[in-house]
């Protein structure tokens, strides 16, 4: 089942300064964290923050692309997790018919954002990465605990116990 996400913030992964692009639920409160690479960070801050440059970046190239072949981008799906490793994949409908393109999860936000395009994640992903934390539970975890190591060493197993007592708010604010 897919579930619709929102890029909730962007963070900093304390222990080695990795960003983290943060996913929240549509009508929920379980979160993704998904790292990824500064470029695709940078630009998907500089689309949060609506900036716009004189030239296009590779992210705008893609759009100007899609637009100049007579596509639309329909949606982008988070679709698995396989060794630490995210896969998505952006919904293209050309000339009525529908292309399914193996892309990065980060990439794929930033297009999205772009054509304000909808994003969602295999409700797996969520349930796995994830759990929910109300407003008066704290977790009292910092990112220098196991989680990062285990990452590092691929540990799926504590990598996943690491995720499921995740807080946003554990991560640092991503500054392009």
């Amino acid at each position: 089942m897919l579930i619709e996400v929102k890029v909730q913030s962007l963070g900093l992964d304390r222990t080695n300064n990795n960003p983290v692009v943060i996913l929240r639920e549509e009508k929920g409160e379980r979160v993704l964290p998904i790292w990824i690479g500064p470029g695709e960070a940078s630009a998907i801050a500089m689309q949060l923050a609506d900036w716009s440059f004189s030239r296009p970046l590779t992210h705008d190239l893609l759009v100007s692309v899609l637009s100049g072949l007579g596509g639309s981008l329909e949606r982008v799906i988070i679709t698995r997790v396989v060794e630490n490793t995210y896969f998505a994949e952006l919904i293209i409908q050309r000339n009525g018919d529908v292309i399914s393109v193996d892309a990065r999860p980060s990439d794929s936000i930033a297009v999205a954002l772009r054509l304000d395009a909808r994003i969602f994640a295999e409700e797996g992903l969520l349930e796995q990465a994830t759990v929910e934390v109300s407003e008066d539970e704290t977790v009292p975890l910092h990112l220098e605990d196991h989680g990062a190591q285990a990452k590092q060493e691929g540990k799926t197993e504590d990598l996943k116990e690491y995720l499921k007592r995740l807080n946003p708010e554990d991560f640092g604010r991503f500054m392009p």
